[in-house]
């Protein structure tokens, strides 16, 4: 009698353990473990994601538009991709409904690097020069939007593709006169090349006609469909990460060096504080929280886009970006803990 006991009382804690299990979400991230990639890692590291019920996988991608048909075919279920390059996407791609959750840079860290020494300070500066661009950059798909709002000619700019790993050295050896890259990559790893910062001239698009948002958290349509409540628990632990990093950029950082043993702490707590001040926390979101989009401001990006790709129908914000998933605005607040 005992026995049976024992043995229901088994039977019952494994069905109690296989109902409450974690529900599997794997995230591909827009490109390796840098800086700015310490608030999801150390939303994982601090358990935030478990304390969801939710079991996270984390992988490191190849650009900001790697993500976008990895996502969308369900590879991985939620991913970092640029917002930009997911409107146009979705236009070549009309029946996958794949939309942005979260916004991660309110402004985009989209640049153009040149080096006043080989005569590239401002945009007029890249006509009869060679460019550097990565085609997967999410930067570099930003290219033509940058060239109409800064009346560059175009066919003067030599486009070399090159690859993420020689980019910057090949600026700081002369074999490319600029580059396009995120400002707080390329910035900090073209003064590890030796270049100074003196000779170092950083357009931010920005800065440069460009009113744009980011990279964005993109999720399967699939998958957010029949798992909401995962969507929006990934979501609550993420804005603790980010808040926690914001908070102490120091401490965060340690979680990109125990993934990334080539690198040194100065270099990725630079990338993380230019990501943070920058391109995260912005007058915008001290009004309106982390992770939200303006409409107006969405739809005035989706202008811009329309100047360069002619869209078979343009889009609307929210077509664009869903916000059901986001926390409550009290705790994405900066303001709150």
């Amino acid at each position: 009698m005992t026995k049976n006991i024992l043995i229901l009382v088994a039977l019952l804690s494994a069905s109690a353990s296989s109902s409450a299990e974690d529900v599997k979400i794997r995230f591909i991230n827009d490109w390796k473990w840098e800086g700015q990639a310490a608030p999801l890692l150390l939303a994982l590291d601090q358990q935030f994601f478990k304390e969801e019920a939710l079991d996270v996988s984390l992988e490191i991608g190849k650009g900001s538009l790697d993500a976008l048909p990895k996502v969308a075919s369900g590879e991985f279920d939620m991913g970092s991709a640029d917002i930009n390059s997911l409107i146009t996407w979705r236009d070549k791609n009309p029946d996958i409904d794949m939309k942005a959750i979260y916004i991660i840079y309110n402004s985009p860290p989209f640049a153009i690097l040149g080096r006043p020494s080989l005569g590239v300070v401002g945009p007029q500066d890249l006509e009869g020069r060679t460019l550097g661009a990565p085609a997967f950059d999410g930067a570099y798909a930003q290219w033509p939007a940058f060239v109409a709002a800064n009346g560059i000619l175009e066919d003067k700019v030599i486009i070399e593709d090159v690859g993420f790993p020689v980019r910057e050295p090949m600026l700081a050896s002369g074999k490319v006169d600029a580059i396009t890259g995120f400002s707080f990559t390329s910035y900090v790893s073209l003064q590890d090349n030796g270049v100074p910062q003196s000779d170092i001239s950083l357009m931010l698009m920005s800065d440069f006609g460009l009113d744009l948002y980011g990279n964005a958290i993109i999720v399967n349509p699939e998958f957010a469909k029949e798992n909401p409540g995962a969507v929006k628990a990934f979501l609550r632990a993420a804005v603790r990460g980010y808040k926690a990093t914001i908070a102490n950029p120091s401490a965060a950082i340690e979680h990109v060096l125990s993934r990334n043993d080539k690198s040194t702490r100065e270099t990725e707590l630079k990338r993380l504080i230019m990501a943070i001040g920058h391109h995260i926390v912005t007058e915008e979101v001290r009004g309106s929280g982390l992770g939200d989009v303006i409409d107006t401001r969405l739809e005035k990006s989706i202008d811009q886009l329309a100047s360069f790709h002619k869209f078979t129908a343009k889009p609307k914000a929210a077509d664009i970006f869903d916000d059901q998933f986001l926390p409550a605005m009290a705790s994405r607040r900066l303001d709150t803990q």
